[in-house]
Formats: C-alpha cells, sequence, structure tokens
C-alpha cells in the first residue's frame, strides 16, 4: 500500500518508514501545492486528524499523520502540543530545548519526570479515520547528550536507559519509542487498508 504522510518533518519521515517496512511512505510535499494545515487542535488526537484529513483530501489517498510532543511533570504537561513550537513558531530543536531547560531551572533530577506522547492517525479518501497514542516515560536531563534524533531527544532518557533518544541505537529506540507504539497499535489497521486501491 501506500501511505502519504502528512508530515515535512525529516526525521519523523525517516523514523516512519523505519517503522513501517514493506509499506510505501510517501511525504506530503512531493505532492506539489499539498497544504500544511495550521495545528489548531488543543490534542494531539485533534492535531493529528487535522492533518491527515487535508492531506488525504487533497492528493485522494490515504494519509497518516502523527502528533507528537513532550510532557513534562514539573511544568505541568507543557510544552506538550506546542513542542515543535514551544520557543517560538520558527524555533529550532535548539531553541527549544533551551527554552524547555530555562524553564526547568532549579529543578531536581528526581523531580524532571517526563513522557513523550504520540498520536498516529490514518485517514481514508472516503472520510474515515482511525487514531492510536503510545507514550514513552522518562526524564529530562540537565544537558542535551547524543547528536542522533530530532526535537527533544538529546535531553529525554528513557525510563531503564541511562542513554538519551540521541544516544540509543536507531533499532533500540524504534522498540520503546511513543512514536514507535502508536504505530504498533494501529498495525491492524493499516493491514486492513492494505487491499484497498489507493
Amino acid at each position: 500500500m501506500t501511505l502519504v504522510l502528512a508530515t515535512r518533518n525529516p526525521g519523523k519521515i525517516s523514523e516512519i518508514r523505519a517503522l513501517l517496512p514493506g509499506v510505501r511512505v510517501v511525504p506530503a510535499a512531493s505532492f506539489p501545492g499539498c497544504p500544511e494545515p495550521e495545528e489548531t487542535g488543543r490534542t494531539f488526537e485533534e492535531n493529528a486528524l487535522i492533518k491527515a484529513r487535508a492531506v488525504s483530501r487533497y492528493t485522494g489517498r490515504t494519509a497518516l499523520a502523527d502528533d507528537s510532543g513532550l510532557e513534562v511533570d514539573a511544568l505541568d504537561g507543557s510544552p506538550g502540543v506546542y513542542s515543535a513550537r514551544y520557543a517560538g513558531t520558527d524555533a529550532t530543536d535548539q531553541d527549544n530545548m533551551r527554552r524547555l531547560l530555562d524553564a526547568l531551572d532549579g529543578i531536581s533530577a528526581a523531580d524532571r519526570t517526563a513522557r513523550f506522547r504520540c498520536v498516529v492517525a490514518v485517514v481514508v479518501p472516503d472520510g474515515r479515520s482511525w487514531t492510536a497514542e503510545g507514550t514513552c516515560e522518562g526524564r529530562i536531563l540537565m544537558a542535551p547528550r547524543g547528536d542522533a534524533g530530532f526535537g527533544y531527544d538529546p535531553l529525554f532518557a528513557p525510563t531503564g536507559y541511562e542513554n538519551t533518544f540521541a544516544e540509543l541505537d536507531a533499532g533500540v529506540k524504534n522498540r520503546i519509542s511513543h512514536r514507535a507504539l502508536a504505530l504498533g497499535r494501529i498495525a491492524d489497521v493499516l493491514k486492513s487498508l492494505a487491499d484497498l486501491p489507493d
């Protein structure tokens, strides 16, 4: 089957391709003029559906969108749905990590518990939709470590590991991550759609 990914984030595209072997994954950018809808939802699920619906409607194909972010307990769940733009609409990963560290200044290591949350949405051209969620618990470090991954990966050490997502082998991350869990939970939907014309 062919899935159009409703993202232009190269890190997400690479991870989703690795997590969906046997599925032809095409970025939305492959379709000239494909919209990048504003993420106006209040939850990850709402934002994932907004993106998947817009891309499926435009391309006439089955679309998959992921909306994910970091929830830090000491910050009452922030940055949450604003993770990608925590330091502003044009913020880089470095900008966002810097703002997060500033917000956690003075917070002890024991109180830096957090989780990555991901919701994936699949929408077919007739409008039907499905969603699934995955979370990965962990903690925020005092300083970034590692140069793999993207987003907040250099600051996030998953529970049970000393290494950050940016230090872990990609195979390990792709087994335990929030995105891997969410995609695993929607795998049966993708299998059921595999025989549909696209």
